[in-house]
């Protein structure tokens, strides 16, 4: 059998694995308000206060330069409620971080599958149930580095280690390499959108500038793009 063939049997495997172990702390999880409904209430107050500042604007109480800044801030303001509540009871903490914890890992056991290509063993569903040290993890993405110095065109090479280091909070290794991925990026919608949300996030939650040409670019590529269609307002 093929390298390929085990590998995509094996990833198989694991993303059967990975949802059944992500799926339990979520189904012991308290009920709670659903993410998407809290993200339509927030829109909903986002655009009527954005619809606030335009009358004040329009009626002169409000200058330009005033406008821009408010607007901002409620942008800014928008993006920090999309994210998970910081406050939670003990066990819906506890049911919440193993969630999160094997959230992030998917990107990183992607990377490590990539990595280790032709290394079978390396991808046995089984060891996603041992705790990955921080060293294993910077190692694999080493290992990805030097892969990428050597293909230097590799764009799907470049999105995979863009997302790991965003899982990480590694924003600037992040921005950097979705920049090298821009023959994927620019005709990808929800790239676009992923790689605009990075460079917000290093800028303090800002979108002028670079952040909101790619939402602009994206939303020409997906109308409907979800990600951008949030971001814009």
């Amino acid at each position: 059998m093929t390298p390929i063939l085990v590998f995509t049997a094996l990833a198989a495997l694991l993303v059967v694995t990975v949802v059944a172990i992500l799926l339990r702390p979520l189904w012991r999880a308290p009920k709670v308000t659903p993410a998407a409904d809290r993200q339509q209430v927030n829109l909903a107050i986002f655009r009527d206060q954005l619809a606030e500042l335009e009358r004040d604007r329009n009626d002169g109480t409000l200058a330009a330069a005033d406008f821009e800044q408010a607007k901002s801030e409620l942008q800014r303001r928008l993006l920090e409620e999309a994210q998970p509540e910081a406050s939670e009871t003990a066990r819906e903490t506890g049911s919440r971080k193993t969630a999160l914890a094997l959230l992030v890992s998917i990107p990183l056991l992607a990377t490590a599958g990539y990595t280790l290509l032709g290394n079978p063993r390396a991808l046995d569903p089984m060891q996603t149930q041992t705790r990955v040290s921080e060293q294993q993890i910077e190692d694999m993405l080493v290992k990805l580095v030097e892969k990428l110095k050597k293909n230097p065109d590799d764009a799907k090479g470049w999105v995979m280690l863009a997302r790991s280091y965003k899982a990480l909070g590694r924003l600037p290794e992040a921005a950097e390499a979705y920049s090298r991925a821009s023959t994927l990026v620019d005709q990808d919608a929800s790239l676009l959108s992923d790689y605009a949300e990075t460079l917000s996030q290093i800028n303090g939650g800002k979108l002028q500038g670079k952040p909101s040409e790619l939402i602009a670019r994206a939303l020409k590529l997906d109308p409907e793009d979800p990600q951008s269609l949030f971001m814009a307002g």
